[in-house]
């Protein structure tokens, strides 16, 4: 399977695992929610980051990757709200549309470039790899270290703020007097 094939199958699942867990209201805010997307990451981060840059343009790029997957993380806990469900007292959230488009947006973009990288500016890319002394690896750590940064500070938020809003029992429904 080409590098390409696998990074739009990556991308598609993502997308998919994170708008079925978080879209919709009343969505539970159990351990495994929390800990899938820590596992994953934990799982992805040494398959595919082979070498990662040290010095130089290899490296800025790794991290204004991450702090761009970061700032995208803060944004989407912009769009998604923690509270304790009336029914459980358990903390549940919702998201709708706004973090929807934004995880769609997002991840439309990294495929757009993917396939635009073989496809449509690889020259234009390659040169400015060249120049800038920007690897292949390098490249492809910074889109993987961008995808981790949006997801795991969206898990991380998700779990402050599920801490944050605390379990209570809910209340017995007292008889009227």
């Amino acid at each position: 399977m080409s590098t390409i094939a696998q990074a739009m199958i990556i991308n598609g699942v993502v997308l998919l695992a994170v708008l079925e867990a978080d879209l919709g209201p009343h969505r539970k805010i159990g351990k495994l929610r929390i800990l899938r997307p820590l596992l994953m990451a934990a799982a992805i981060v040494p398959l595919f980051l082979k070498n990662p840059a040290t010095h130089g343009s290899g490296l800025a790029l790794e991290c204004a990757a991450a702090v761009a997957g970061l700032l995208v993380g803060l944004l989407a806990m912009a769009f998604t709200t923690v509270y304790r469900s009336p029914r459980t007292g358990a903390p549940v959230s919702r998201a709708g549309f706004a973090y929807a488009a934004l995880w769609i947006v997002v991840i439309g973009a990294r495929s757009a470039f993917s396939y635009g990288s073989e496809h449509w500016f690889g020259p234009q890319l390659g040169r400015w790899m060249a120049d800038n002394q920007v690897s292949p690896d390098a490249l492809t750590d910074a889109l993987l270290l961008m995808a981790v940064a949006m997801t795991l500070t969206r898990t991380l938020g998700l779990a402050r703020r599920a801490s944050a809003a605390g379990h209570r029992t809910p209340a017995l429904a007292t008889p009227a007097a």
